[in-house]
């Protein structure tokens, strides 16, 4: 189901928006596990991830594997994506951002970038960024998230953002992009602090735990092969 977003007096024109799940990741500050099967609810936060932006119409989505594919396409190969995976995904996540960029197939009017370790983000978030998106300042093809003046995820660019940094240089990403343009940059300012919660350390997991009374719990037998 594509995007049909309301927003002032009626309806906008139709958003065809493809999705990039960054799933790639080591995890090496948490003992070298992946923080997207990191469970809420029972749920594994890649799933609710995915679950989110099915709910919020994401006409195609791409998720990226690295470290640990083999633990996670498992989780996640009954949904309906495109699984990628990053043969480098020690380069950084530039790398695995530049090759989900590359595998989405659909003629797409704008791009989202999803991380697979926010525990929060529902799809009225989701569907709050692309609204938002869709009614960013003229002369603007990048939205960000602002809560609290610090930037949060996902993030929300053109197609033509897309082509850019596919073409340009490999150390390049959505981040540096920004950087370099940054007369193109809206930002979406809400006080909505799930765009800026997720889990990177243990700390993180304590801390979730404190300010939300939920408990981030790992897969009861995970085991994670050696690199």
């Amino acid at each position: 189901m594509g995007c049909i977003l309301k927003g002032g007096g009626g309806l906008h024109s139709r958003l065809v928006v493809g999705a990039v799940l960054l799933a790639a990741g080591e995890g090496a500050r948490m003992g070298a596990r992946p923080k997207c099967l990191l469970e809420l609810g029972g749920v594994p936060l890649i799933r609710r991830q995915l679950i989110a932006l099915s709910g919020a119409g994401v006409d195609e989505v791409v998720v990226v594997l690295g470290h640990h594919a083999d633990v996670i396409e498992p989780v996640v190969q009954q949904f309906p994506v495109t699984l990628v995976r990053n043969p480098r995904p020690q380069d950084g996540q530039v790398s695995s951002l530049r090759v989900g960029l590359a595998a989405l197939a659909g003629k797409l009017d704008a791009v989202l970038v999803a991380l697979a370790d926010q525990p929060l983000i529902n799809a009225q978030d989701i569907t709050s960024v692309i609204s938002a998106y869709k009614k960013r300042a003229e002369g603007t093809s990048v939205l960000v998230p602002m809560v609290g003046g610090e930037p949060g995820n996902p993030v929300v660019f053109s197609a033509e953002v897309r082509e850019q940094i596919l073409a340009g240089d490999a150390n390049v990403g959505c981040r540096q992009w920004r950087a370099a343009h940054p007369q193109e940059v809206a930002h979406f300012v809400t006080d909505n602090r799930r765009f800026r919660v997720d889990v990177d350390t243990e700390e993180d997991l304590a801390r979730f735990e404190r300010d939300t009374g939920h408990r981030l719990h790992w897969p009861a037998g995970l085991a994670v092969p050696a690199a």
